[in-house]
């Protein structure tokens, strides 16, 4: 699908917005699943796993060993990684029971889809999806500053917090909701976005919208991206929107990929683009697809302003135990490319940690850091070197 494509064109792997494939084609209708709270009651709170605000959640289907699950809101089928299901010896997928703790939810069938590029851009095994199909009939609150998720029965759900509710529609199995967002020196625009929780960026502006509604001024300060889809030319662009309006809820300097990717086939050809887990981090954000709302609760984090990468490196995660961090990425300009980083290095230590001592997110979350210096040991064609990395401000 065309979303697909979409996700793929927004892989920043010039800078630690890096983007890559993670949902399955998008069919309009999907069987609604049968929900059951085991310990009683109409809710159940289960632990999540937070790498770069996608959310994962412990999951065991048809009484396996645990996997994790990530959430994604924009994808219309669950699915589990073939590989998973052959290593916990999952024979029979129609239908399957997921259960969560305190609550088992039956789906007619779960699909097996492969996420080979999902692993190296997380830094961990990418193991299953819940999408559309399990967010039908339940409503799943995501407490991302406690990184917990509750989950609801819509027939008994009643919102008493103090967030505000967006409308919220489906459109060829996709949730949309109103947005708005500012640049400086120019006036609103505002539109339909898509809501997904497995996307890392915080917005997503669609190259269509931009151009027909004559967005971005060329005065705004911009940074390349790299575009594997259009064969590592870069195509789109990361700017910094003045404010992102939610409701009655403004986010400002909030981090923007203009990505050349289209984004008809989700059933909406004028969508304006795609609001992300970095812009939801902000909130406590509760998915009510039943009754056709999103509920949002500024959180902490609401005033952060996003952090982009200051190394200009793009960074995936390979080989045993994905602890081969590979540079796929090199920013001209750059402080990677100023130390002499080329395509193809593998990071092997950072001042004095091992690379396997570190996970993929903690190097990405250490290059987002303004002014600091560090000691890279790197692997290049079997010799090893070492280089002084020096953090700035690219955008």
């Amino acid at each position: 699908m065309i979303h697909e494509a979409m996700r793929t064109a927004t892989r920043i792997l010039g800078i630690a917005l890096i983007l890559l494939l993670a949902g399955g084609s998008r069919p309009a209708q999907q069987a609604r699943p049968a929900a059951n709270f085991t310990y009683g009651g109409n809710a159940a709170q289960v632990p999540a796993e937070l790498i770069d605000n996608l959310v994962f959640l412990p999951v065991r289907v048809n009484n396996s060993q645990p996997s994790l699950f990530q959430l994604d809101s924009s994808a219309a089928r669950s699915s589990i990684d073939p590989a998973r299901a052959a290593e916990i010896g999952l024979a029979e997928l129609k239908p399957a029971m997921l259960n969560l703790s305190g609550l088992d939810v039956t789906l007619g069938a779960l699909a097996e889809a492969p996420k080979k590029e999902a692993s190296a851009r997380v830094g961990r095994p990418f193991e299953g999806t819940l999408g559309g199909d399990f967010f039908s009939d339940l409503v799943v609150e995501i407490d991302y500053a406690r990184q917990t998720v509750r989950f609801y029965d819509p027939g008994a759900y009643n919102y008493s917090g103090h967030g505000k509710s967006l409308p919220l529609t489906m459109a060829g199995g996709v949730p949309q909701i109103p947005a708005k967002f500012s640049v400086s020196g120019e006036r609103p625009h505002e539109g339909s976005f898509i809501v997904d929780t497995a996307l890392e960026s915080p917005v997503v502006i669609s190259d269509r919208y931009a151009g027909s509604h004559h967005v971005f001024s060329t005065h705004a300060k911009t940074l390349p991206a790299w575009d594997p889809a259009a064969g590592g030319e870069r195509s789109a662009v990361v700017g910094r929107l003045k404010g992102f309006h939610l409701g009655p809820y403004v986010a400002e300097n909030v981090l923007a990929v203009f990505s050349p990717a289209d984004l008809v086939g989700t059933g909406d050809a004028h969508a304006a683009g795609v609001i992300g887990a970095g812009m939801l981090r902000r909130f406590v954000a509760t998915f009510d697809f039943p009754h056709h709302q999103l509920i949002l609760e500024p959180n902490v984090h609401f005033g952060e302003t996003d952090q982009e990468d200051k190394s200009g490196l793009g960074i995936v995660a390979k080989g045993p135990g994905l602890k081969t961090f590979e540079i796929v990425q090199v920013l001209s300009g750059s402080p990677g490319a100023e130390a002499g980083i080329q395509k193809g290095d593998v990071i092997a230590g950072i001042d004095e940690d091992a690379a396997a001592d570190l996970s993929l997110s903690a190097v990405r979350n250490w290059f987002r850091q303004v002014g600091h210096r560090y000691k890279l040991e790197l692997e290049r064609e079997g010799k090893t070197l070492e280089v002084a990395l020096q953090m700035r401000r690219l955008i």
